[in-house]
């Protein structure tokens, strides 16, 4: 697995608006962002600059306006923060962390069934 870049949470919630509507444009990412952030326009312009600069976008022009598409498969990229949050603080062991989760009541009933239908499920397609 080729090593993804790094990005801050600003930039993470810019991603989050250009994986949902690519290709999209500076000013409907702007658009989005603004509905749901206290940013500035000049500041969500620097955040994709950062993005382009660190490969997680590709950008063409087309007439006056860029179109930003995203070069990090979603889905890869919060695999790769999990790995690394699950790394840091829990030394790889995933059942500690879900045991720290639990006992700290940060999972509700409807979260651990929803655990145990998946290890069911995974547990099945295992044997197969």
């Amino acid at each position: 697995m080729k090593a993804l870049p790094q990005i801050s949470e600003a930039e993470f919630e810019v991603m989050k608006v250009i994986w949902k509507h690519a290709p999209i444009n500076t000013n409907e990412i702007t658009e989005q962002l603004t509905k749901t952030t206290k940013w500035s326009p000049k500041t969500i312009q620097t955040l994709i600059k950062r993005l382009v600069t660190k490969g997680a976008l590709s950008y063409e022009k087309q007439s006056r306006v860029f179109v930003y598409t995203p070069l990090i498969n979603e889905k890869e990229y919060i695999g790769q923060e999990s790995h690394s949050f699950l790394e840091r603080y829990y030394d790889g062991d995933i059942t500690a962390m879900l045991s720290a989760f639990m006992e700290d009541d940060k999972l509700s009933e409807a979260e651990v069934a929803s655990l145990r239908t998946l290890l069911s499920n995974g547990a099945k397609n295992r044997r197969h």
